[in-house]
């Protein structure tokens, strides 16, 4: 077997080892947060400990040099709000390794002059860079209207909690207890604070901070200033759930709407870019008099580069509409 054979078996191995990675870590049954506060609220398993005192030494000290960062701050609160149970450096040493792979197998196989693979190493790490961050955007995205969309029967759980005697605290531990994900697993993160020693309003606040929704934020100011001035809260409650509703039907309407500009300005701004790296990997000799003339050529990439991004906004303007 040649060792271009041998390789390329490593690299695929390498690609299926990290595929199996992302998927486990991906649907553990328990997050980071819940792993710290199940410590002070439950006794944790020895295997449990024991794993966590197995991480790898790079990994530990790649999370360590990341969470004294704002950058770490920033992709700590996305990978929360995408439920994905990373930790920052752990994200970034997979978009490292992803990076280094897809780049390295574009060297090889990018062709046999110097520029050629050198632009094909750039196409390989930026297709291993951007790829977690779009599926990232893609899960909070996801997880955010389908959260949205949970929030009236939350509601109309809470206040039927309510007006049979609950507190309001016992009434969202009902809604953690009865609701499907995502918005029971975000309410069991505000029960256990609370049940830690946290104020209500700190944690509604990291609620707010873990789920960026204007919906969420107007339920949380209403619960707040009940707490501040009081009143009838599942009346309040339940006058904000019918306008939430009637909006997440407006909203429903209107994306079904412009459902094709958005698809269009999306499947139009990309096709150029896969057909350019297509052809790049196919005919390399044609794609190449872009550079040999650099003047021209670069200047042609650069205009049609300004010109798709110009059209994909406005495609993406047109379809946003606020309700």
């Amino acid at each position: 077997m040649s060792s271009l054979a041998i390789l390329l078996i490593g690299i695929i191995i390498i690609l299926i080892l990290i595929a199996v990675g992302v998927y486990i870590s991906s649907n553990s049954e328990r997050n980071l947060v819940e792993d710290r506060l199940g410590r002070y609220l439950e006794a944790e398993k020895k295997a449990d400990k024991d794993k966590g005192e197995s991480s790898a030494a790079l990994t530990d000290w790649v999370n360590k040099r990341v969470e004294k960062s704002s950058l770490g701050d920033r992709i700590t609160n996305n990978l929360s709000r995408a439920d994905l149970k990373f930790k920052a450096g752990e994200f970034i040493f997979f978009i490292i390794i992803l990076a280094t792979v897809l780049g390295g197998m574009a060297f090889l196989f990018g062709g046999t002059s110097l520029p050629a693979k050198f632009l094909s190493l750039f196409l390989g790490v930026s297709a291993g860079v951007a790829g977690p961050i779009i599926y990232l955007r893609s899960q909070q995205g996801k997880r955010l209207r389908k959260f949205s969309e949970q929030l009236p029967d939350m509601l109309n759980l809470m206040v039927n909690g309510l007006r049979a005697g609950y507190s309001t605290m016992q009434a969202m531990e009902a809604v953690s207890k009865e609701l499907p994900a995502p918005i029971c697993d975000e309410f069991r993160r505000v029960v256990q604070e609370m049940q830690l020693g946290l104020p209500m309003d700190k944690s509604l606040d990291n609620l707010i901070r873990r789920i960026p929704s204007e919906d969420l934020d107007f339920v949380v100011t209403a619960i707040n200033v009940q707490r501040e001035v009081g009143g009838p809260l599942a009346e309040i409650l339940d006058t904000i759930a019918f306008t939430i509703r009637e909006r997440i039907r407006i909203k429903g309407e209107i994306r079904v709407m412009t459902s094709q500009v958005v698809m269009s300005g999306r499947i139009l701004s990309a096709v150029p870019f896969v057909v350019f790296v297509l052809l790049w990997f196919i005919n390399q000799e044609y794609m190449s008099e872009f550079f040999n003339n650099i003047v021209c050529g670069g200047t042609a990439l650069v205009v049609g580069m300004i010109m798709i991004a110009v059209g994909y906004f406005v495609m993406m303007k047109i379809a946003d509409i606020e309700v």
